[in-house]
């Protein structure tokens, strides 16, 4: 179904080519500062009264260094506000604070992760290398916090009295306004941390915070956590300097995950009330945690254990009793996400895929009215105006390739969304809180990510990163050789339309093929975005690129995702080689060879050996060979717990046929991987080396699961690899 379009709609003008390009793009180049892509804003939010965009932008001598930066929504001035290298002292992270970024992706990034805004809009937090600073508009930046040990976790109040933040396990809490940090909440073992959220809830379920303020910061809500049940494993980190072993507390799948309990408490350590979330303690997860608008309620999303059910309860913050408010069952699992949020007039907006694609819902006492419906999925909301009854979202309704803004007047019957973005492209937003104001990030395959201020009905007020490609640009010297994507659909054996993505060079070929895949779950990877210049780097080296989604990936609906349930390594393997089988019948086609990290790397190795002799090559990095040493959130909700469903674990592993591989192998992995740990690697060389099966090796010391700084080494590897058994590169 197709929706209208806003009649004040943002047109992106393309700017005009740059020179042809005066020098040839090198591996080196693509990964230098500064990005290629030019600058990608992080962390965009909007100051309380809207006055201030802000963001973290990186430097252009260090595309890995961040600093704050503010724009004026009336004028489009920017200006530095908090310069990171000034607050750095240079010291090495701690490990808390190393796993933490670990656990969001950004395990690379420099100077300023995170930051929060006080509700007077006045000043910010601002967190360095593991102390806590507060930033004023005018510049001035005073320090709050000045320990040994690492603050993680901080927060501002919602009144904005106080800063909260975690130190070595125990909730603090200290006046903006000076004195001492008081502890709130902790024990006297290591074992149990308050105000945290535990490694699952961190890697798998998406929610990184522990503590959580009521509106009028009368009360806080505490997760504590017990590792006390979980298994230890000793991992060994393996640097170029000598071995380090950690001990490790890991809830592989099938054993004891840790008892985490949520906690009620007042800002000075008194009033603790357990909430009674039901369940015994390690048989659910704590999804997601709000507040009620009026403070009065505290809402918990209650998720079992085997994923399939998800409750909301209402737990009565000044006691703990909680009851059932709505639930979410399915047959496969539940999806969670961050499209919760409690109105003043008592209802909650959220987002269900009850008619098998997510959607949004408004629920009215103990009835749930749906707001959007459709063949296509919802992905995020992004802001309300409760006075206008009106909201705005992210989604999929006009094309599975392209990611739109959408309003919607959520109180009128029969009211349909209004795209406020332009077509042909991918864009995400962020919303101030009166529902006034938007941050949209756009990209094209054209155009690379641009960020704009715009008011609610999408009309563009000012740039925040233009980021146009003309000469100045990173990309300027190498835009004439650019290589448009193309895209097309394959229909998998159960006719679900799988998308894919195309780069080749000019002319008839052969070309010799780089199959690149994912292809595991809430993965989304063909899009209408601007290409990655690695991709450009191997058209300009005769490489033909080419990437399917296939069932099992995310934002098609659950019928697309369900078929990897139980069965992880089988549907998603066929309908790769059913590309395969595709991109061997063009004319344009040569060798195949195909390349994957993470689960891409295990699917790398379900593919050679579902198919051998099919495949010129394939590069495994980091690779999931035993699903039974991945984590139990994660693995259970596609395969079950390996303690009563063996046979699924035996079945979805990558050793039990490894003997059949017959194309050549590079295995890539990192020496201190605390995700997919290195024990996966040596499994599989074993398997290969009983089975007599020669192999390619690479590892790397100290390098974790996305090793970082390492990438143009890991390409250099690749290429030699694909010279010698595919077709020469040249790099």
């Amino acid at each position: 179904m197709k929706f209208a379009t806003a009649a004040s709609l943002l047109l992106v003008s393309l700017p005009a080519l740059a020179e042809p390009a005066t020098q040839p793009l090198t591996l080196e180049r693509v990964y230098a500062s500064p990005a290629l892509s030019g600058p990608r804003p992080r962390v965009l939010k909007l100051s309380p009264d809207g006055r201030l965009a802000t963001l973290l932008k990186s430097r252009a001598s260090d595309k890995d260094r961040f600093d704050l930066w503010a724009v004026d929504t009336a004028t489009g001035q920017s200006r530095m506000l908090v310069d990171s290298e000034k607050l750095s002292s240079g010291a090495a992270l701690s490990e808390a604070e190393r796993m933490n970024r670990e656990r969001k992706r950004i395990a690379d990034v420099k100077g300023i992760t995170d930051y929060a805004w006080a509700p007077d809009a006045r000043r910010l937090l601002v967190p360095v290398e593991g102390d806590l600073w507060v930033a004023g508009l005018d510049g001035n930046v005073s320090r709050l916090t000045q320990t040994p040990e690492t603050e993680t976790d901080a927060q501002l109040s919602p009144k904005g009295g106080f800063a909260s933040f975690v130190r070595d396990g125990h909730l603090f809490v200290q006046a903006l306004a000076g004195g001492a940090a008081r502890e709130v909440a902790g024990e006297a073992t290591p074992k149990v941390s308050w105000g945290v959220a535990e490694f699952i809830a961190q890697e798998e379920l998406d929610r990184f915070d522990g503590h959580w303020w009521a509106p009028d910061d009368s009360r806080i809500a505490v997760a504590r956590v017990d590792e006390g049940p979980v298994q230890e494993v000793t991992r060994a980190a393996i640097g170029a300097d000598g071995t380090r072993l950690f001990t490790q507390a890991y809830p592989a799948a099938g054993t004891a995950n840790a008892d985490v309990s949520l906690w009620l408490v007042n800002p000075d350590g008194s009033g603790k009330v357990l909430a009674d979330l039901g369940y015994n303690k390690g048989e659910f997860y704590i999804a997601r945690v709000a507040w009620a608008v009026d403070g009065k309620t505290l809402y918990v999303q209650r998720l079992a254990r085997d994923q399939q059910r998800l409750d909301i309860l209402a737990v009565d913050p000044a006691t703990g009793a909680s009851r059932v408010l709505a639930s979410e069952t399915a047959k496969t699992w539940v999806n969670v996400h961050n499209s919760f949020r409690p109105l003043k007039d008592g209802s909650i907006l959220w987002a269900s895929e009850r008619d098998g694609y997510r959607h949004l819902y408004r629920l009215v006492g103990g009835t749930a009215q749906q707001l959007t419906n459709g063949r296509w999925v919802m992905d995020e909301l992004v802001g309300i105006d409760e006075k206008r009854g009106r909201l705005w979202f992210t989604g999929f309704a006009d094309s599975t390739l392209e990611k739109h803004v959408y309003a919607l007047d959520f109180r009128k019957a029969g009211a349909r969304p209004v795209r406020l973005t332009a077509p042909g492209g991918w864009h995400e937003a962020v919303m101030d809180d009166a529902g006034q104001r938007l941050i949209v990030t756009s990209a094209t395959p054209s155009q690379p990510a641009q960020v704009w201020l715009g008011d609610s009905h999408g009309k563009r007020l000012a740039w925040i990163e233009e980021n146009r490609l003309d000469g100045s640009h990173p990309y300027a010297p190498y835009l004439a050789a650019h290589v448009q994507p193309q895209f097309g659909t394959l229909t998998a054996a159960d006719g679900q339309a799988m998308d894919w993505r195309l780069l080749k060079p000019a002319g008839p070929g052969p070309f010799p093929v780089l199959l690149q895949v994912y292809g595991g779950p809430h993965a989304h990877n063909v899009s209408a975005k601007f290409t990655a210049p690695i991709e450009q780097y191997l058209v300009s080296k005769g490489w033909a690129v080419f990437q399917l989604d296939n069932r099992g990936s995310n934002n098609r609906g659950m019928a697309f995702e369900a078929p990897i349930y139980r069965a992880m390594g089988g549907v998603e393997v066929q309908d790769q080689l059913q590309a395969l089988q595709w991109i061997k019948s063009q004319p344009w086609a040569g060798k195949v060879a195909v390349n994957g990290w993470s689960y891409g790397g295990y699917m790398v190795v379900k593919l050679l050996e579902a198919a051998p002799g099919a495949f010129a090559a394939g590069i495994a990095g980091a690779p999931v060979t035993r699903w039974e040493l991945y984590d139990t959130a994660y693995t259970e909700r596609y395969l079950g717990n390996p303690v009563t469903e063996p046979g699924v674990y035996a079945k979805s592993g990558a050793l039990g046929d490894a003997g059949k591989i017959a194309d050549p192998l590079l295995l890539i992995h990192g020496m201190a991987d605390d995700n997919v740990v290195f024990e996966n690697s040596t499994a599989l060389m074993t398997a290969l080396q009983r089975a007599r099966k020669p192999f390619d090796l690479m590892v790397y010391p100290g390098a974790t699961h996305a090793t970082p700084g390492l990438e143009v080494h890991t390409w250099i590897t690749r290429l030699k690899f694909l010279g010698r058994t595919v077709a020469p590169t040249g790099y």
